[in-house]
């Protein structure tokens, strides 16, 4: 890759991972409210806190950094597979908004897990990416 793809996709990496570093800054700053909202949702509600928070400032970090950025990829596809299921299930709303918001959660989840995983695959094969700390961790080529 030139160094004009890899400013490209440098910046594509600061950009979807902005969003999650802001909801790890959300996580851990609210940790009693999303502890509240895992309750019922999460085996161990406390998770969904500080914890989680932490775990989505690695993979950010990871994947800005270019630090097994592959590896933060899938983290950020952990993350996102059971919060679309367990915590946006749209289907079981009848409230017609509700359902609406809840779905379009649910999707935007879906969407940013294919990019995440779209993301994985590109790291695992491309090898050391230009403004990348590490190669991946994961050599898919």
């Amino acid at each position: 890759m030139d160094t004009l793809g890899g400013i490209f996709l440098l910046v594509g990496r600061l950009l979807f991972s902005s969003l999650f570093a802001f909801s790890a800054w959300g996580h851990m700053r609210r940790h009693p409210q999303y502890v509240g909202i895992a309750h019922g949702k999460l085996p161990i509600a406390f998770l969904a806190g500080v914890p989680t928070g932490i775990y989505l400032l690695l993979a950010a970090v990871s994947i800005v950094a270019g630090i097994w950025a592959d590896l933060g990829a899938l983290m950020i596809a952990a993350f996102l597979a059971p919060a679309a299921l367990l915590f946006h299930p749209f289907w079981n709303f009848a409230d017609p908004a509700t359902r609406r918001i809840q779905q379009g959660s649910f999707l935007r989840n879906v969407t940013l897990l294919g990019a995440a995983l779209a993301l994985f695959a590109l790291f695992g094969a491309a090898g050391h990416l230009p403004f990348a700390v590490t190669g991946p961790a994961i050599d898919l080529h």
